[in-house]
C-alpha cells in the first residue's frame, strides 16, 4: 500500500468508525510506528485534514462538522504520488520555457503551486526542478496574451473571427474573417490552420503576426482533418500545400551522425550509404523553410533533386556570397 492509499485509508477508518486507536491504524496500514506517526502529522499540517487524537476516547477522530459559512476539509479527489507530482512540475517547467509569452502558464501555475506544497523532501520542490532542468529556446516570437486566449476560445467553441493580420513575407496588412481549425506549435512558435473566408481557402497564420482579433457571432466553417492534412500538414515544416514534391539530400559522413538521429517529417526516409554518409527524403510544398535548414549545413548537404530545389539553393548561396564581396 503506497502513502497516498494509507491517507484514503485512514481517512475511511477515522469516518466509519468515529475514533480509532492507534494501535489498530497500525494492524489495518501494516506499517512501521514511525510511518503512521509522519502519515498522521502530515494530514494534519500539510493537507490540513482535522484529526486528532482524543486522549479520552482512546484513538483519533475528526473534528465536529463546520459551521455554516467555513470551508468542509477534505482529501482531494485527485491524487498523485511523489514521483508523480515531480513529473508534473518537471512538465510545468518545460512548458514554462516552451511557452515564453506566458500564453498557457498563467492557467496551470496555482494547480502546480499547490503540488509543490505536496513535495516531502528538499530536493524534489519546484523550485528544484528550475534549478536542475535548462532548456534554451531559439527563435521564440512574443505574441499578446488577450489574442492568444481569443484565438483558442474561438477555436474550441467553434466560431468565426476577424482578425488584422500582418504577413512578413509581403508586409501587407489586411483585415480577414477566418474559421479557426486548429493551433500548431512549431520552432517555437504558435500557429493558427483557418478557413480564410476571404481568399476562400485554407490558410497557415503565424499567431504573433495577428495585430487585432474579434470573436464574430457566427459559426466557423470545419473542416475534416484529413483535408486539412491534404493542403497544410503534408509538406515540409509550416511552409506546406497541396502540391508535394520530395527533396532528395546527402550529407557527409560527419553530419549524418547527427542529421541521421533528427526527425525532418513525419513521412521522411532516411537511408545510410556504405561510405558513411546519409540519404533524407523529404516532401515539401514550399521550398523557403527547407532551403534554410539546408543552407545551414553548408558544404556538408548535396540536393541531389528534383532540379528547381537545386537551382534555388544555388541561388540563394549566389545571393549570399555576392552581399559579403
Amino acid at each position: 500500500m503506497d502513502r497516498t492509499e494509507r491517507f484514503y485509508k485512514i481517512d475511511q477508518l477515522i469516518r466509519a468508525r468515529g475514533v480509532v486507536s492507534f494501535d489498530t491504524l497500525l494492524a489495518e496500514l501494516e506499517v512501521s510506528r514511525a510511518t503512521l506517526k509522519r502519515d498522521l502529522q502530515y494530514l494534519r499540517d500539510r493537507l490540513s485534514l482535522p484529526i486528532v487524537h482524543d486522549r479520552d476516547a482512546g484513538g483519533y477522530r475528526r473534528l465536529p462538522a463546520p459551521t455554516q459559512g467555513q470551508r468542509t476539509v477534505e482529501l482531494p479527489g485527485l491524487w498523485f504520488s511523489a514521483q508523480e507530482i515531480h513529473a508534473l512540475l518537471t512538465m510545468q517547467h518545460l512548458l514554462a520555457n516552451l511557452d515564453k509569452g506566458g500564453l498557457l502558464g498563467p492557467h496551470v501555475t496555482p494547480l502546480m503551486d499547490r503540488l509543490s506544497e505536496f513535495m516531502q523532501t528538499p530536493d524534489s520542490t519546484a523550485q528544484a526542478v528550475r534549478d536542475r532542468v535548462r532548456i534554451l529556446g531559439q527563435a521564440a516570437r512574443p505574441m499578446p496574451l488577450a489574442h492568444f486566449e481569443k484565438v483558442g476560445a474561438a477555436l474550441l467553441k467553434r466560431q468565426r473571427l476577424r482578425i488584422t493580420y500582418r504577413a512578413r513575407g509581403t508586409d501587407e496588412t489586411t483585415e480577414r474573417e477566418i474559421s479557426p481549425q486548429r493551433l500548431v506549435h512549431y520552432r517555437e512558435n504558435w500557429y493558427l490552420d483557418a478557413w480564410c473566408h476571404l481568399r476562400d481557402g485554407l490558410r497557415n497564420f503565424a499567431v504573433d503576426a495577428i495585430l487585432q482579433a474579434e470573436t464574430l457571432d457566427k459559426k466557423a466553417r470545419d473542416i475534416s482533418p484529413r483535408q486539412l492534412d491534404a493542403v497544410l500538414g503534408a509538406g515540409y515544416g509550416i511552409f506546406s500545400g497541396a502540391r508535394v514534391q520530395w527533396a532528395t539530400l546527402r550529407f557527409t559522413p560527419l553530419r549524418a551522425r547527427w542529421v541521421g538521429a533528427e526527425s525532418w517529417h513525419p513521412k521522411q526516409k532516411g537511408t545510410w550509404q556504405t561510405d558513411g554518409s546519409y540519404l533524407l527524403e523529404v516532401p515539401y510544398a514550399d521550398d523557403r523553410e527547407l532551403i534554410m535548414d539546408i543552407l545551414k549545413y553548408g558544404a556538408d548537404c548535396k540536393v541531389l533533386g528534383p532540379p528547381g530545389l537545386r537551382t534555388r539553393v544555388m541561388e540563394a548561396l549566389d545571393a549570399a556570397r555576392a552581399r559579403y564581396r
